[in-house]
């Protein structure tokens, strides 16, 4: 593993210290008073007010996340609204791992709110992801750590990133190992960050798949990409063995992510899995 991994990892962890001591700080200075505690949050034996840290929060498309988005101390990290009912937690469950198929927008959706919301967040494995289309998708360049190839010893890259990030969004450059899924898994639960995978991940708590996609602005032989409507299919093991499907447009027109109808059930033959 490089020494600028293993430092940008470092900076990181002192990056989230010291916000996790602003927020604290700021809550001692605001305290609520008697009886009122709806937007604060215990963690780590300091209270941190919720909205110090979310309430404000805008995301792609103009959406504002709301004060009970908590992103410090609460059990799962925010996601974009139109991606909350596919999830069964309305986000994504720390120390979990959520696969979503093959590279696609769908993967810096799914990770946009809850960097929007300050979270810090690692993007290994994707060479052909820049900066800018980061930003456009609606990640936080400035607390984005983006490792095009980790190399052959990508899992060690990866365990010490989810050290320093509460959100790891991972290409992994063939099918891991049982050995590799299982120590990574426990990395991510003892961290409490999340790590989604752009592919397949035997035993990931939640798979999110686009089944199927439309796109518009094209005519008769002549016209110009607008938009894509896509059907997401979310399934995965626990609460989220009951697949839901919802259609999306990724990206609309304005190029956010946004309802194209209501979430629905589906339900699939027996022994067969969504794919996309």
């Amino acid at each position: 593993m490089s020494a600028e991994v293993t430092q940008a990892a470092r900076m990181a962890r002192v990056a989230r210290t010291a916000q996790a001591t602003r927020v604290a700080q700021t809550a001692r200075a605001t305290e609520a008073p008697p009886g009122r505690h709806d937007d604060a949050v215990l963690s780590g034996g300091v209270v941190q007010r919720s909205n110090a840290v979310q309430r404000g929060a805008v995301l792609p498309g103009g959406a504002v996340l709301s004060g009970d988005a908590v992103l410090s101390g609460d059990a799962v990290l925010p996601v974009l609204p139109a991606l909350r009912k596919l999830l069964p937690a309305g986000g994504l469950p720390r120390g979990s791992v959520v696969a979503t198929g093959n590279w696609s927008l769908l993967c810096l959706a799914l990770v946009a709110g809850a960097s929007a919301a300050g979270a810090w967040c690692a993007v290994a494995g994707l060479p052909y992801l820049g900066v800018a289309a980061a930003a456009d998708a609606g990640l936080d360049p400035g607390r984005m750590l983006l490792i095009a190839d980790p190399g052959p010893g990508w899992p060690q890259v990866v365990a010490s990133l989810l050290d320093g990030c509460e959100l790891m969004l991972l290409r992994p450059p063939d099918r891991p190992p049982a050995t590799v899924r299982r120590r990574l898994e426990a990395t991510v639960r003892r961290s409490g960050g999340v790590l989604v995978v752009a592919g397949d991940w035997d035993g990931a708590q939640v798979r999110l798949l686009v089944a199927r996609q439309e796109w518009t602005g094209i005519g008769i032989g002549h016209g110009r990409l607008r938009a894509r409507r896509v059907q997401v299919v979310a399934d995965g093991r626990g609460a989220a063995v009951r697949p839901r499907a919802r259609w999306l447009w990724l990206p609309g027109p304005d190029g956010s992510v946004t309802v194209a109808d209501e979430i629905s059930a589906v339900r699939f033959p027996p022994g067969t899995r969504s794919t996309g």
